[in-house]
């Protein structure tokens, strides 16, 4: 079956529920008298009810209908958000320094509304210590709690233990922020150019503060007086 309504000649039935240009209800006429009036309007006769008894058909322009119908589902995929899952890895005994660089990444991946699997993984005498990693995913957990949830709690999977983290904020949520942040970035470095140049090249600015403070130089007859 195509996806495609019947218009116009292709349409083949007695008679219609006829639907003006501006939705009025026109009633029920002979197909005849509806294909008629699509040439008087100079437009096109489209079944949008085929499954009724009579069909429903209205009149419009078809190829401009089909044309902002396709508009408009582009609009709606480049809007659609699909779900990320990001991963992050972790050892039991990291240090405060990557740990720190890793929960960087999450608070990130979270601001972004993307969930994020943690993974901590044990070697050698650590799978001992499963405790540890326990400790480490709460800690992890609390320190974000502001951005995101926990969606899986904490268990083991062979040598490693896994927690996932849901972001508080919806991925159309993030989306529309970051662009209205960049759209903000732009607007501040069209309406500020100069500030943006110099921001650029801090080097002008500090040649020109050293070109101030250098000290003025002494001629040779104003160093023959001093002696």
């Amino acid at each position: 079956m195509s996806a495609e309504p019947r218009i116009n000649d292709r349409i083949r039935v007695p008679e219609v529920r006829l639907v003006g240009p501006s939705g009025e209800q026109v009633g029920i006429v002979p197909l005849a008298k509806a294909l008629e009036l699509a040439q008087e309007y100079d437009l096109d006769l489209v079944e949008v009810a085929a499954n009724a008894r009579p069909p429903v058909c209205k009149l419009m322009d078809y190829g401009k209908f089909k044309y902002e119908s396709a508009m408009k589902a582009r609009e709606a995929r480049k809007n659609q958000a699909h779900t990320v899952i990001k991963e992050m890895k972790l050892r039991p005994k990291i240090d405060p320094h990557d740990y720190d660089t890793k929960k960087g990444h999450v608070v990130r991946f979270l601001k972004q509304g993307d969930k994020v699997k943690i993974t901590i993984m044990f070697r050698g005498r650590e799978q001992s210590r499963p405790e540890l990693g326990y400790r480490l995913l709460q800690r992890l957990a609390e320190d974000v709690q502001d951005l995101g949830f926990v969606e899986s709690n904490p268990k083991q999977d062979g040598r490693n233990m896994i927690m996932v983290l849901g972001p508080h904020k919806k991925k159309t949520e993030a989306m529309a922020e970051a662009r209205q942040a960049q759209e903000a970035r732009k607007a501040e470095a069209k309406a500020n150019p100069g500030k943006s140049q110099n921001a650029a090249d801090p080097g002008a600015v500090n040649a020109t503060a050293h070109d101030d403070e250098a000290p003025a130089e002494t001629s040779p007859a104003e160093a023959s007086a001093e002696a």
